[in-house]
């Protein structure tokens, strides 16, 4: 059983920063991904990370959506990873969670690839 627990969300103005973070427990060589959703609206891969060595480790892929605005990180010791969000816009309002496959071979934002789940961090960010 993976458990995931985010933190670091808020409110924020148009053009600012947030960083996210999602502790796993426990921590393992996994591919980890923050998705993000709003009413009505699917759930949405935006970051992924593989969170492993070798030559996958640290690979990552974004969403068109955030690619060059937000950067997903790893922090093995702490057993955490990072969504550091910049040039925030008021689309990017959501609940943001963090979601990990312990058995994935890369990074990708396929909901569907996804078995364990953080109870959600709320982003709001004012115009």
């Amino acid at each position: 059983q993976v458990q995931l627990v985010e933190s670091g969300g808020g409110s924020v103005q148009a053009g600012g920063s947030l960083t996210l973070s999602c502790k796993a427990s426990p921590y393992m060589n996994y591919v980890v991904t923050w998705f993000r959703q709003t009413p009505g609206k699917e759930r949405e891969g935006i970051a992924s990370i593989y969170t492993g060595g070798g030559n996958r480790g640290g690979y990552t892929t974004y969403a068109d959506s955030v690619e060059g605005r937000f950067t997903i990180s790893r922090d093995n010791a702490k057993n955490t990873v990072y969504l550091q969000m910049t040039n925030v816009k008021s689309e990017d309002t959501a609940m943001y969670y963090c979601a990990a496959d312990p058995t994935g071979l890369g990074p990708n934002l396929h909901l569907g690839n996804y078995k364990y789940w953080g109870q959600g961090t709320q982003v709001n960010v004012s115009s």
